[in-house]
């Protein structure tokens, strides 16, 4: 595993999983499978709507452990190229996928109102080496633990995944 690299306006993330690239670009393009692993541990995603186009539209919540708390975020897909490249932006939103400012949803001063997700992946055979770059996302924001953790889950999917 490594640890996130971390600037002051970006948290750059790569990890090496032992599947093909189809199946972890469908991690990241397949709501059901979104849904088994985003967010940090103990969080659950039980919305994840997907328009997989230029231009589409994502609607994403992400809900704590106890359910209590409810955080939902949307954006807009602005390039897909399969099992290459993935690029969308990230911004807080209500349940109807319009726009909140981050202090409404807790954040602290300075959380930036839209965000930009960059996955890329890079086909090595039986293994796929995914480097996720969250640009606009405060160095201190936390973001770079919760992806790891995501991440760890998504390992574990993958993993259950294949043996399925």
């Amino acid at each position: 595993m490594s640890s996130p690299a971390v600037s002051s306006n970006a948290v750059v993330i790569e990890r090496t999983f032992d599947a093909p690239i189809d199946l972890i670009w469908q991690m990241w393009t397949q709501p059901e499978h979104f849904k088994n692993w985003y967010g940090p541990q103990g969080f659950s995603v039980p919305v994840a709507d997907m328009d997989l186009r230029v231009g589409g539209r994502r609607l994403v919540c992400m809900a704590s452990p106890d359910g209590s708390m409810k955080m939902w975020t949307t954006g807009e897909y602005t390039e897909i190229v399969p099992n290459k490249r993935l690029v969308y932006t990230e911004s807080p939103s209500d349940e109807n996928g319009n726009l909140v400012s981050p202090s409404a949803m807790g954040m602290p001063e300075g959380y930036p109102e839209t965000t930009e997700i960059t996955v890329l992946l890079e086909d090595l055979g039986e293994r796929t080496r995914m480097v996720l770059t969250h640009a606009g996302m405060p160095a201190d924001s936390g973001a770079g633990g919760g992806w790891e953790q995501a991440f760890d889950k998504l390992t574990n999917y993958v993993e259950s995944s294949l043996t399925d």
